[in-house]
């Protein structure tokens, strides 16, 4: 079963909450199976969802969380925020960035990649703040090294008929913008006078994920709200 014929299985990273949860949400409703990878359960009652428990933080204990997973469709969803302006930047909490938003994509890429059947796809979730932000660098270049890694899995997957592709959203209305831990940067509200919704940020992922989408890959996709403009 791939996405060509009909919704497949999805592994979803940061299932729990916000974009991640709208994703999961959105696919079950699109008729998706999707097991989803984040410490708590989202406690999601359809039969076709399935939660484990794992910290994603954890390189050591992903390859057992995926250990049977053969699934058509990958999305690398989970992120948190954290900044700092130069002179004040905090090392430990940027290696934190980059284990999540990069090294848990990669290390779960190589793991699911070589079980995926041809024609799946691969959809990360970055943020329009990769272009560069001040007071965000570390976020800014962990989301930036998403955007390079799916180019590059892109030529790498393309004989494969496997897509991978960024949907980079500017401030989303998420539980990680009300984030005491970021209450000194004050996320700024796009030209069109709301901050994005997870859900449109899901649907956007979700068409990238079915079969209209097989000429897609390689692209970041900004969901911006007019901020780029």
């Amino acid at each position: 079963m791939t996405p060509e014929t009909t919704a497949g299985h999805a592994i979803v990273t940061g299932s729990s909450s916000g974009i991640g949860a709208a994703i999961a949400t959105r696919l079950l409703r699109e008729g998706w199976r999707v097991t989803g990878l984040s410490r708590s359960d989202p406690g999601l009652t359809d039969p076709r969802y399935t939660h484990r428990a794992v910290d994603l933080l954890d390189a050591a204990a992903l390859p057992a969380a995926v250990a049977d997973l053969k699934p058509t469709a990958f999305v690398h969803a989970a992120g948190l925020m954290r900044g700092g302006m130069l002179g004040a930047l905090d090392a430990e909490a940027g290696r934190m960035l980059w284990r999540l938003h990069v090294e848990a994509a990669s290390l779960l890429a190589d793991l699911l990649v070589p079980r995926m059947p041809d024609g799946g796809r691969i959809v990360l979730i970055g943020s329009r703040t990769a272009g560069g932000a001040a007071g965000r660098s570390q976020y800014a270049a962990s989301k930036a090294a998403l955007v390079a890694m799916a180019r590059s899995w892109a030529i790498e997957l393309a004989p494969r008929g496997i897509t991978v592709n960024v949907v980079a959203p500017a401030a989303t209305d998420t539980p990680m913008l009300r984030d005491p831990a970021r209450s000194a940067m004050a996320p700024k509200l796009p030209p069109i006078g709301r901050y994005i919704r997870p859900e449109e940020v899901a649907a956007l992922t979700t068409f990238l994920l079915g079969p209209d989408a097989g000429a897609i890959t390689g692209q970041q996709m900004l969901i911006c709200g007019g901020s780029s403009l």
